[in-house]
């Protein structure tokens, strides 16, 4: 999983895997979901974040993480 955040838009991108996005749904003013030829979840895009998100902190809680890159 990935977190992308894209200033000059205020956007978040989470990339939940890297699977081809085949269709785009929006499940909420300014919340889209991408969807992979089979339906599977392959993103979340959030506009106006910042107004949205708390985005000063990132935390995760019992994640099995193995590795963690920042860049």
């Amino acid at each position: 999983m990935k977190l992308h955040y894209y200033e000059e838009t205020d956007s978040l991108y989470i990339e939940l895997n890297a699977a081809p996005s085949a269709e785009t749904r929006e499940i909420a003013a300014g919340i889209n979901i991408d969807l992979s030829e089979s339906g599977t979840i392959v993103g979340i895009d959030i506009d106006n974040a910042s107004g949205k998100l708390d985005l000063s902190t990132l935390e995760s809680d019992g994640l099995p993480i193995g590795r963690l890159k920042a860049a």
